[in-house]
């Protein structure tokens, strides 16, 4: 029997061999874990048909560590079993970095637990227990988790629509799961996988269903990588935004507010350079600004799709007779923008507007984390309303844009991922075939290299999303770019030709950075708290090493105020080394010492933040070297 590898090779085989007989003969039997035949991924036991196209998958390969992942997660379900059998099972997928299952039992779990889990998982491991595979009916598998009183799984039974449901069985335990899993427990690695923590979750994300407890587990291809990624957790966790923003009174979180922020004095600080610098960056690109209502009609809504699509997403207010809603995007108002005024003509287009726009979208409670996602938040959104041949374009001028934005905050790794229709969606099968080509060939034309995102567009249209890596290596997905054929069509807005007829202009939805708080946390993390200097709530600290020395720091304090340098003096009556460790506690870039010795000389001396060498310098030189700190960092927009 003659099949393919993935070369496109021709391998003769005998007749009936699975691919882990192709495994044995190539000798990857060790490392092989699942196959893809004919690009679908499939057990190793799978039997082989003539002409098959075949390509081993190891542990090594990305879909391989996932199917190990998913793996881990049954063995985990296993041994939460062990412990309890009359624990009940809910879900357990494969996750980015791990996996984790959802269980209801009487028996709270916690971190004190999680030993004792890890070591049922490692003598299950150890037994190499086979996953093998069966398929029943859905009448015989509701029937079945019915004997085993597990009640999710009958709910998830009853919900498919096929008429057989397949079935992974390890020892005693038979678990509902599409597959495919690894031979046997014995290619989930011991050294390289551990749980991590215990969390609640309600069963299918709705709060009003049953609080489930979710155990966590990380498992990686090697040891060094699992080492390497609970080194990295270590490290977000001294970084975690959270606790930085209290610490440097950023920013504050209150029940009273839930998925709200209260900006303090230090965070308003940063929050609106950003601000500033992103408005440099959008006016040298001809954008203008507009502000649009937080609170609009229900007609806007319906007229935009928003009201069927992502009502449930929406804080609906009814006023007297009217019913309104608080806005969760901008776009329907940049709509309105441009139908007031004159009739736009060809000559016009492209107008490009830009707003901070605040957004209330209705998050489940159990969702929110921090300032990384909220219930109300800042976009720094736009819209540019184009023609067709002006796509190409504008795309190419965008993506300069967040490049460059990047950049300046030290995001050089970025990724980008294609988003085609999702299966809530506006418009017509034809109209999105035109927006999808549009969008992948400007993507093209800006030299993106993109992977798919199979059904993660808007419900108006596809996007691109762009993902760059901070400085722990983690993804964070931030700006975006939609093409949109569907709203203008939906609002009646149009521009004249040059023949003078009427047409309907392409819509394209751009955010740089997305969620201004959300980016904000991204950075606090990304520096730790040490903004660069340009960026610092307060630049500068005076400190004072004798009495006598003040008047001489309040000088050097009104001097650096006087040229925008944000400073502040700190004359307390303490020891020299306290003031210096406080300080740098804060994150404050550079701190001045002066004394009586510099007094006399007209000299200070300055530290930056990160080193322990003061380097003297003459007074009149301490804004041009405060500047030159700032220069050396500040954006070029």
């Amino acid at each position: 029997m003659i099949i393919f590898l993935k070369n496109n090779d021709k391998f003769e085989i005998e007749a009936n061999s699975s691919a882990y007989d192709l495994a044995c003969k190539l000798g990857i039997s060790k490392n092989a874990v699942v196959a893809k035949i004919n690009d679908r991924l499939v057990d190793l036991s799978t039997v082989l048909q003539e002409n098959d196209t075949v390509r081993l998958i190891t542990y090594k390969d990305q879909e391989g560590i996932e199917v190990i992942r998913h793996s881990s997660a049954h063995i985990l379900a296993k041994a939460i079993l062990d412990i309890d059998p009359t624990a009940k099972l809910a879900i357990g997928p494969a996750i980015e970095n791990g996996f984790y299952y959802d269980i209801l039992s009487e028996k709270v779990f916690s971190a004190e637990d999680l030993p004792i889990i890890e070591e049922k998982m490692r003598t299950i491991i150890k037994q190499d227990l086979k996953f093998e595979k069966s398929t029943l009916t859905k009448g015989e598998a509701i029937e079945y988790f019915r004997s085993r009183n597990q009640k999710y799984k009958i709910e998830l039974a009853e919900s498919i629509s096929d008429e057989t449901v397949g079935i992974y069985t390890i020892d005693d335990l038979s678990d509902l799961c599409r597959g495919p899993h690894v031979p046997s427990t014995k290619y989930v690695p011991l050294d390289a996988f551990r749980l991590t923590s215990v969390a609640g979750a309600y069963w299918r994300g709705n709060s009003k269903n049953d609080m489930l407890q979710r155990i966590y587990g990380a498992v990686f291809s090697t040891k060094k990588e699992t080492d390497g990624y609970f080194k990295m957790l270590e490290e977000a966790k001294a970084r975690d935004h959270r606790k930085l923003g209290t610490e440097l009174e950023l920013f504050h979180l209150d029940d009273v507010a839930p998925g709200n922020v209260f900006w303090l004095k230090n965070g308003c600080i940063v929050f609106n350079l950003l601000k500033e610098y992103i408005t440099k960056v959008i006016k040298k690109h001809k954008y203008f600004l507009v502000q649009t209502p937080q609170l609009m009609n229900r007609s806007l809504w319906e007229t935009s799709g928003h009201w069927e699509k992502f009502k449930e997403n929406m804080f609906i207010v009814d006023d007297e007779d009217t019913t309104m809603a608080i806005k969760p995007m901008n776009c329907p108002g940049h709509i309105i923008c441009y139908k007031t005024g004159a009739v736009k003509s060809y000559r016009d287009l492209p107008i490009r507007m830009a707003e901070f726009g605040l957004c209330h979208r209705n998050e489940s409670s159990g969702s929110m984390h921090g300032l990384m996602r909220l219930r109300a938040f800042m976009q720094d959104d736009g819209h540019i309303f184009c023609s067709a041949e002006q796509i190409v374009s504008e795309t190419i001028d965008v993506c300069s844009m967040i490049k460059e934005i990047y950049a300046t905050f030290g995001f050089t790794e970025i990724a980008v991922k294609f988003s085609d229709r999702p299966e809530k969606r506006v418009g017509s099968d034809e109209v999105w075939d035109i927006a999808e080509k549009s969008l992948q060939e400007a993507a093209e034309a800006a030299g993106l290299t993109y992977t798919v995102n199979k059904g993660e567009g808007a419900f108006y249209g596809p996007k691109l999303e762009f993902v760059l890596k901070d400085c722990l290596g983690r993804d964070w997905q931030c700006g975006t770019l939609q093409v949109d054929f569907n709203l203008p069509e939906r609002f009646g807005i149009t521009y004249t030709d040059s023949d003078g007829n009427r047409k309907i202009p392409v819509m394209l939805h751009r955010a740089l950075v997305g969620s201004l708080e959300r980016f904000m946390g991204i950075l606090v993390e990304h520096y730790a708290g040490k903004f660069p200097f340009w960026l610092a709530t307060v630049q500068v600290a005076i400190t004072s090493v004798t009495d006598e020395a003040i008047n001489y720091a309040k000088e050097i304090l009104r001097v650096l105020e006087a040229s925008g340098i944000r400073a502040i003096l700190d004359i307390e009556n303490e020891k020299i080394t306290y003031k210096i460790r406080r300080h740098s506690v804060s994150k404050i870039p550079a701190i001045m010492i002066v004394g009586k010795k510099e007094m006399a000389d007209k000299t200070v001396g300055i530290r930056l933040l990160g080193t322990n060498d003061t380097k003297l310098v003459d007074f009149v030189s301490i804004v041009s070297i405060v500047k030159e700190l700032m220069d050396a960092q500040q954006p070029k927009s």
